[in-house]
């Protein structure tokens, strides 16, 4: 079984750029997608980007496209999520979630495991 620990988060202002890690545990980690969400107070939790296994297949929140990167690092069980030009939107609290499945989600009831979350707060 995967484990999953989110670091990276922090205030920062608008026009910045922060980088979140994901660490996982586990002999499997190759094998199953990963994704990132976020979860503003008030609102839903959303998908964010996602790749998967091969890292062939990567998706994004059409209003996070051209600023995030997802990618991931199969040698260091780790998947990284770089953030730029952070608007005071992309507030909220972020999870890192992997998905033992074939395809890559953009759902969060596809995703099996799910770390604690990280705060990212963007001020004007």
């Amino acid at each position: 079984q995967v484990q999953v620990i989110e670091s990276g988060g922090g205030l920062v202002q608008a026009g910045a750029s922060l980088r979140l890690s994901c660490a996982a545990s586990g002999r499997a980690f190759s094998y199953y997608s990963m994704g990132w969400f976020r979860q503003a107070p008030g609102k839903e939790r959303e998908f964010v980007a996602g790749i998967d296994w091969s890292a062939d297949q990567t998706y994004y929140l059409e209003s996070v496209k051209g600023r995030f990167t997802i990618s991931r690092d199969k040698a260091r069980n780790t998947v990284t999520l770089q953030m730029n030009s952070l608007k005071p939107e992309d507030t909220a609290v972020y999870y890192c979630a992997a998905d033992y499945g074939l395809q890559l989600s953009r759902s969060s009831s596809s995703y099996d495991v799910w770390g604690q979350g990280t705060q990212v707060t963007v001020s004007s």
